[in-house]
């Protein structure tokens, strides 16, 4: 099923558009399909991309570990999707005149908080701890809600209820095999040379707000392709939630997404050919994961397209939507 999209893959590999990649299909029950070929360095020195290496996912973690583990506060009745910031941060209106502790969970979780997109927090201290409690005190420009603006900052606050509710560092929340937050560098894909930290970034962070408070809940996470599509499997056979919990984590929540998902809809990430029921996320290191939920299969394709720099046109964008519909091409033709 992958045999037309490995040679995209292979293709953009040889001609120098990223430098290794990781595919898979995995289906909610039956073997999972496999092909990793590339490198996974370039500089200092080359190395070649294995099969077990884990990739940094960048926002992926977004999907992967915090909406299911927000959804599971809701399932242990710690909170609900639409409760206000302020229920669990009474000092984030301190002083203030600010909607955003009037904006709740469901909000941040599809982007509709009105958030600003970013900040470079990295810059305002060295210190995790104060640097949260910066983040939790900072008068944030908020605008009107409602309108899609994809926000770090929404999923950052998210991962510090996460840890204000559970009582423990993210780094210390259970992950499934395959997924880590504590990745060995000699078993990790490249990122970038990072002009900040002065060297090529092997098993560290590559976003730089979540290197600075020591993981969080918009990047961090690290996993290998064989632990993604296991991930993925246990959406597909329903065993990652509760099923009303699984039924709203993909339910769409506006036009534009689920909780925390893309919906399919024209210049999908995941191709013009997935089922309308797909759901899908990228993350800015090159790696991505889709869900076909009414076909039944889901797809990783895990790269390392920042190596050894972002400041480049990888063709990413058009090299995830080629592969996702010579996949969705191959589903059919299984068919026959």
């Amino acid at each position: 099923m992958i045999h037309n999209a490995t040679r995209i893959l292979q293709s953009a590999i040889d001609s120098g558009q990223i430098p290794g990649a990781a595919l898979g299909v995995v289906w909610a029950e039956g073997e999972a399909e496999h092909w990793v070929y590339g490198k996974a360095q370039l500089e200092p020195e080359s190395l070649p991309l294995e099969a077990a290496m884990t990739f940094d996912l960048a926002s992926l973690t977004k999907v992967i570990f915090t909406v299911p583990e927000v959804l599971r506060l809701v399932e242990d009745g710690l909170a609900d999707l639409d409760d206000p910031l302020a229920r669990f941060f009474p000092e984030m209106a301190w002083m203030q005149n600010s909607e955003l502790p009037r904006r709740t969970l469901r909000q941040l979780l599809t982007h509709t908080a009105g958030l600003p997109a970013w900040a470079p927090l990295y810059t305002w201290n060295s210190s995790p701890e104060l640097l949260k409690q910066q983040v939790l005190q900072h008068r944030w420009e908020v605008g009107e809600p409602g309108p899609t603006v994809y926000s770090d900052i929404g999923y950052i606050l998210l991962g510090l209820l996460l840890e204000r509710l559970r009582g423990k560092p993210l780094t210390d929340f259970a992950l499934s095999s395959g997924l880590t937050w504590k990745p060995r560098p000699e078993n990790s894909v490249a990122t970038e040379r990072c002009p900040w930290r002065g060297r090529v970034l092997r098993g560290e962070i590559h976003d730089e707000n979540a290197f600075a408070l020591g993981g969080a809940g918009q990047a961090g996470l690290f996993g290998s392709l064989a632990g993604v599509l296991e991930w993925a499997r246990s959406v597909l056979e329903g065993s990652l939630l509760s099923q009303a919990a699984l039924e709203e984590m993909t339910r769409p929540q506006t036009a534009e997404r689920a909780l925390g998902w893309v919906l399919w809809q024209p210049g999908f990430s995941g191709g013009s050919l997935c089922s309308p029921r797909t759901i899908g996320h990228t993350g800015f290191t090159g790696t991505g994961v889709w869900i076909d939920l009414e076909r039944g299969y889901a797809w990783a394709l895990l790269t390392n397209r920042v190596h050894p720099g972002r400041h480049r046109e990888s063709g990413i964008a058009e090299l995830r939507r080629a592969v996702g519909n010579a996949i969705a091409a191959e589903w059919r033709m299984s068919l026959r």
